[in-house]
């Protein structure tokens, strides 16, 4: 699958898994709603239930900014199987321009966050690199 096309499919999905590992080299993966504007993925800390604010994926950050996305299409129909996966170098924003600029994208991208825009920090994450596969040509 080319670069374009993972793009598109990626920006058309609501949310992806993602995957980060900490100093303590322990891989750690939660799903996040996000949105992409080029090749920067944005999620947010919003107001859905948590156990804690100090989220371990945060953390994980910090200490490791090397992230992965994932996102898929799957059905019993294997011939319409398809993945894309973004790497990417991730980091923390609290407030600013940056984090206005996140939240009015995922505000634009989904209705419940222009209801209730997230006010937790945000992920900004450049994507470095591009990968698919698809079932289908």
């Amino acid at each position: 699958m080319d670069v374009d096309e993972c793009r598109r499919r990626f920006a058309a999905v609501d949310h992806a898994h993602l995957a980060t590992t900490g100093d303590d080299g322990q891989p750690h993966l939660v799903p996040v709603v996000v949105t992409l504007v080029g090749d920067e993925i944005f999620f947010a800390v919003d107001h859905k239930p948590k156990r804690t604010t100090a989220l371990r994926h945060l953390r994980n950050i910090a200490e490791n900014p090397r992230v992965s996305f994932l996102v898929d299409h799957y059905e019993a129909n294997w011939t319409r199987l398809w993945w894309v996966r973004a790497d990417a170098e991730a980091r923390v924003v609290a407030g600013g321009e940056e984090h206005a600029r996140a939240v009015a994208a995922l505000q634009e991208r989904h209705r419940p966050y222009a209801v209730l825009p997230p006010t937790g920090p945000v992920v900004l994450a450049g994507v470095l690199r591009w990968s698919g596969w698809s079932a289908a040509a």
